[in-house]
């Protein structure tokens, strides 16, 4: 059966076009932190906020799945951001401007509902601002008060602040060694905000850890609060329960059931004990290709 008549990929609509992805812009946002804009017309028409693609960059490669920053649904551009953590990534990062990506699906997941709640807080820890902002950008556009939190370990490492700050009625800054804003973590920011005007959602993504923080933060005060899931995914259309995640006390898929889920509902623990399963195979992977290179 060719995969364009397979069930799932007609129940899921999958936005797939034969041939590779030219990179029409390329950008160095950070250290190791890296901007694609992609020719992708059909996922530019499609895509909404929350939403991420799949992409492999050469026949050898992996699949990773990375979230749509902006579309251009005149032009068929999508923007992604990323960091070189691993194989994958560090490959992807090479490619310049002109060059091709094999392969690349989407839109995926479930978009994010988007209406007027009231005073909204975004908070985005290191390469997680580039999911918090298209988030905050259409919240703020359907009315929403948008207090955006934005955090890095240094100020080299911070991303999109000037954009950030373009679709926020407030932004704060937070960086772990005190090189910008605020001396410490963007949940002391959280805090200070809570503890001084009614907020009526909070939404968090970037490391495990911090959205874990975040959640566990918010609970006390029974404010909604909405974490965008970052699981190990391979096929990314619910078919091979890699990124399966506890959320309430029920199994469920990241990439078809999320990847925003309610964050007083996630079984932190188990998400982090998962993302750390396959460490050792990245760390040794990424000595293998550079050793090869060498």
């Amino acid at each position: 059966m060719n995969y364009r008549e397979s069930p799932i990929f007609q129940s899921k609509k999958l936005f797939v076009i034969d041939g590779m992805y030219r990179i029409e812009e390329r950008k160095e946002l950070a250290s190791d932190i890296k901007l694609f804009k992609i020719n992708a017309p059909l996922v530019a028409k499609k895509s909404r906020p929350g939403q991420f693609l799949v992409i492999r960059a050469h026949e050898k490669g992996e699949r990773i799945p990375l979230t749509i920053v902006e579309k251009d649904g005149k032009k068929g551009i999508v923007t992604i951001i990323f960091q070189e953590v691993g194989k994958t990534t560090k490959q992807l990062g090479k490619l310049q401007k002109g060059d091709f990506i094999l392969d690349l699906v989407g839109p995926l997941g479930k978009p994010t509902e988007i209406a007027d709640f009231g005073t909204v807080v975004i908070v985005g820890g290191g390469i997680g601002i580039a999911e918090a902002y298209p988030e905050a950008k259409a919240l703020k556009e359907v009315g929403c008060k948008v207090i955006s939190i934005i955090g890095a370990r240094s100020k080299e490492l911070l991303i999109l602040e000037e954009e950030m700050a373009i679709v926020s009625d407030e932004i704060y800054i937070s960086t772990d060694d005190g090189s910008k804003g605020h001396h410490g973590f963007v949940t002391d920011l959280l805090k200070k905000l809570i503890d001084s005007i009614k907020v009526d959602l909070v939404f968090a993504v970037g490391p495990a850890i911090m959205m874990k923080a975040v959640s566990c933060m918010t609970q006390p005060y029974s404010i909604k609060t909405l974490v965008s899931l970052n699981p190990i995914m391979v096929d990314a259309t619910g078919m091979c329960g890699a990124c399966r995640v506890v959320i309430g006390g029920e199994t469920k898929f990241a990439c078809v059931d999320g990847p925003v889920f309610d964050g007083h509902l996630v079984d932190f623990d188990l998400l982090l004990k998962r993302l750390n399963m396959y460490l050792a195979k990245e760390e040794h992977a990424c000595k293998l290709d550079k050793k090869i290179e060498s």
